[in-house]
């Protein structure tokens, strides 16, 4: 592998490696070693659909925080075109989590906002590791009031941890910003395309993710709060998250299953760090389509249809009582 594994990943990368060593004993010692590396090769990939093709959800955690993943501006950069950055929310200052502006994609002008993470510290602490302080929010509604002015869909795209939780946070009102977020994207009287990139991590996530469709990467997860933070709740220790991402079915499939998102995005197999441009192909797709859908609504039809997709989540089916 070309980056660190993961812990899960660690019998592939061994097997790669072994691989590769018996290539270059070939190349460098002029022996035919065709058929071990051609059976190496096959145990590897037989390797791969059994670890990949049966992802629990904690390792689908693992896989969304990988520093290598796409990020937002990748994503912009290989699936978007001719974006032109907005900054300021007018009241305090930029927020470089939160990035913003206009860009098209597959012919369509459009308005993009989302969550940007570092890859170094460096960039960590000038993106603030992705959560977004209520500056950050409040961008994103002037943005997204920006758009409804010029007709134009917003695309939201999710990756952050949670909002920022500090004092100075808390003292610009980081509640209330997204609280008004949520208002305001509800009545916004252009389509709204939202999604999961990596970590959808409760109101930070959700302050920028009302929408007509929600849609996530397939190892993204999106959720109230960490499996680490749910584990130290309800089992007191943090080594309990596997159990807590299993019990809380924060994945993408799980999502789906229980109508909480539109679509899934297809990864590339061992996630979407293994090939950006691919993914970025991929997420172009699923987003062009279902822009599509909610263009063919009328203003009216639309605001309904999102009103009712949200009021109905947390329905209760008596039928799911063992």
């Amino acid at each position: 592998m070309s980056m660190k594994p993961l812990e899960f990943e660690i019998p592939i990368a061994d097997l790669e490696n072994e691989i590769y060593n018996l290539k270059q004993k070939s190349d460098t010692q002029d022996i035919d070693l065709s058929s071990e590396v051609a059976a190496m090769e096959a145990k590897l990939n037989s390797l791969k659909d059994e670890i990949y093709d049966n992802l629990s959800p904690w390792r689908r955690v693992q896989i969304a925080r990988h520093t290598n993943r796409p990020f937002m501006l990748d994503y912009l950069a290989h699936s978007f075109e001719n974006f032109v950055e907005l900054h300021g929310d007018r009241h305090i200052g930029d927020d470089h989590s939160m990035p913003g502006g206009f860009a098209t994609i597959g012919g369509h002008k459009v308005v993009v906002i989302g969550h940007q993470k570092g890859r170094d510290m460096k960039e960590n602490l000038k993106r603030n590791f992705g959560s977004a302080h209520p500056e950050g929010y409040r961008k994103a509604l002037r943005l997204m009031k920006l758009a409804e002015r010029f007709d134009l869909p917003v695309i939201t795209l999710i990756d952050t941890p949670g909002a920022f939780p500090g004092i100075g946070a808390e003292e610009r009102n980081i509640a209330e910003a997204i609280a008004f977020n949520l208002k305001e994207m509800m009545n916004l009287r252009v389509p709204i395309i939202a999604c999961v990139l990596g970590e959808g991590g409760s109101g930070g996530a959700l302050g920028i993710g009302v929408a007509d469709k929600v849609l996530m990467m397939e190892n993204a997860y999106y959720s109230v709060i960490s499996p680490e933070g749910c584990a130290a709740i309800l089992w007191k220790h943090r080594q309990h998250a596997p159990e807590a991402a299993e019990a809380m079915k924060i994945a993408a499939p799980d999502l789906s299953e229980l109508n909480l998102i539109d679509g899934v995005v297809p990864e590339p197999r061992g996630g979407a760090h293994h090939d950006h441009q691919q993914s970025a192909q991929n997420f172009k797709e699923v987003v062009l389509s279902h822009l599509a859908e909610v263009e063919c609504l009328s203003t009216e039809q639309m605001l309904e249809q999102r009103y009712m997709k949200f009021r109905q989540y947390g329905e209760w089916n008596g039928e799911n009582i063992a």
